[in-house]
């Protein structure tokens, strides 16, 4: 049993008592909601003749379902624009804060709670969405809850869950050049498996993690929920810090150093219990590509698609349903595979850094004919960003799209769609099948950087060859 983690205080400080079911009663400090899954949480409350309990914890923007080309109103798709009003209506009858579309705060969730500062660490937060996660990044402890939670937390602020075991995932040493954070968090989903957390929160550590980036750090956490894990943090450090100082909801002035002095103390203890540990070397990474229907089915960019013998009994039924929903043949390089469409976003790989490092890749060279590429900032606040500083002209002069903030093809409840059997290198968290809006279309998840690479090749390559030019 875990002990002296920053799971264990978290929880412990949040916890309201335990319920008959064995369940703990869970605070949430900050709820986050979106169109998709609140309009039921709301129908639900009128049902009951409910009200927000604390409306000042909730905070809802609109992303899944939102255009990332033609925004106006209202929008062409009728359940999409009954989506928007239904939030619309709800947020103003509960007095909730919404950064809707022009607000200049309008965003993918995991993406504008953390750049606002409204994430910090020693929280609870609760959101209607896997990738809630992402926040745990900050220190916080996150997680994505369905709509009958999400009744539940605008009603009474807690939520029913069951304590976690943690899992420590130490990552050592420094990146090689052409490999990301993306490459990490799918390097571990490979090695632990997709089932691999469940029951767990995953706390990452070591000193690769101790050298990313906040929006690094958050990239590893967001995709926790795909190996399995409830949630995943990090503890917060100076980094952390460095980057939540002065952000719009950040303690200040003799707060700030309140703050601090707090969130210092949740860290894990030095003699921190864990109920497992795992070690990875960050010099074994190499820039990886999914090649399934699964996160956790991933190589790296120079091997082969593994043949159904060279994998454990339990992962060959999957493996033979990816080969057949993929078209692949076992034993065949994943590099030089076709691709049709190229997509920068998400909440995974949606933020300023991320299209910073992609446009070093995309500077000079034009993406290859026949190939559909397009990249949608996570937040408005992140498009006026990368347009002050010119990754706009950058993109669209080596022929991407350049679009508006939303979640977009990630999940394409919106018209970002695949058509047919098409072949996605995409940057977003899941390539489950029919994930980007077809049916029988296909997505190879990989970093920002690789999709840059597979768009001006027009297949799957490897960055570094695009670092050696």
């Amino acid at each position: 049993m875990s002990k002296g983690t920053l799971f264990d205080k978290v929880w412990d400080l949040h916890t309201v008592g335990t319920l008959p079911s064995g369940e703990t009663q869970l605070f949430i400090g900050l709820h986050l909601i979106h169109e998709v899954t609140s309009p039921q949480a709301f129908a639900m409350l009128r049902d009951r003749q409910l009200k927000v309990l604390f409306p000042e914890r909730t905070v809802a923007t609109v992303d899944h379902i939102v255009p990332t080309e033609n925004q106006a109103r209202p929008f062409v798709d009728v359940l999409a624009e009954e989506m928007m009003r239904a939030l619309e209506k709800s947020c103003a009858e509960h007095k909730i804060r919404f950064y809707n579309i022009g607000s200049g705060n309008q965003g993918i969730v995991h993406v504008i709670a953390p750049e606002q500062g409204l994430t910090q660490p020693g929280m609870t937060i609760a959101c209607g969405d896997s990738h809630t996660s992402t926040h745990g990044a900050f220190g916080a402890i996150a997680f994505g809850i369905g709509t009958s939670q999400v009744r539940d937390v605008l009603a009474s602020q807690t939520l029913a869950l069951s304590k976690l075991k943690v899992r420590r995932i130490e990552i050592n040493g420094q990146l090689p050049p052409g490999v990301y954070a993306k490459d990490v968090t799918l390097h571990v989903i490979r090695q632990l498996g997709v089932k691999g957390g469940v029951g767990y929160a995953y706390e990452y550590a070591g000193t690769t993690i101790e050298a990313m980036s906040m929006e690094e750090r958050m990239t590893v956490c967001n995709m926790s929920i795909e190996g399995g894990a409830r949630c995943g943090y990090v503890n917060p450090d100076q980094v952390t810090f460095d980057y939540l100082k002065d952000r719009d909801f950040a303690p200040k002035g003799e707060n700030w150093d309140k703050a601090i002095a707090w969130w210092q103390q949740i860290r894990s203890d030095a003699d921190a219990v864990y109920d497992d540990v795992v070690t990875f070397d960050a010099a074994d990474i190499p820039p990886t590509v999914t090649w399934g229907i699964t996160p956790g089915q991933g190589i790296g960019v120079d091997e082969v698609i593994p043949k159904p013998e060279n994998l454990p009994p339990s992962d060959q039924a999957i493996a033979s349903e990816a080969y057949r929903y993929m078209e692949f043949t076992p034993g065949t390089p994943i590099e030089g595979t076709k691709v049709d469409v190229c997509f920068i976003g998400s909440c995974t790989n949606g933020r300023l850094t991320d299209l910073r490092e992609a446009a070093k890749f995309a500077q000079g060279r034009k993406v290859a004919p026949g190939v559909k590429a397009f990249v949608v900032p996570g937040s408005e606040r992140v498009k006026q960003a990368a347009e002050a500083e010119g990754l706009d002209q950058i993109f669209r002069e080596a022929g991407f799209e350049w679009r508006e903030a939303g979640c977009s093809m990630c999940l394409a409840m919106n018209p970002d769609k695949l058509q047919g059997n098409q072949i996605s290198a995409s940057s977003s968290n899941r390539n489950f099948k029919g994930r980007q809006g077809s049916s029988t279309g296909r997505t190879l998840l990989m970093s920002p950087a690789m999709v840059v690479a597979a768009a001006v090749n027009g297949k799957v390559a490897d960055v570094r060859k695009l670092i050696e030019a």
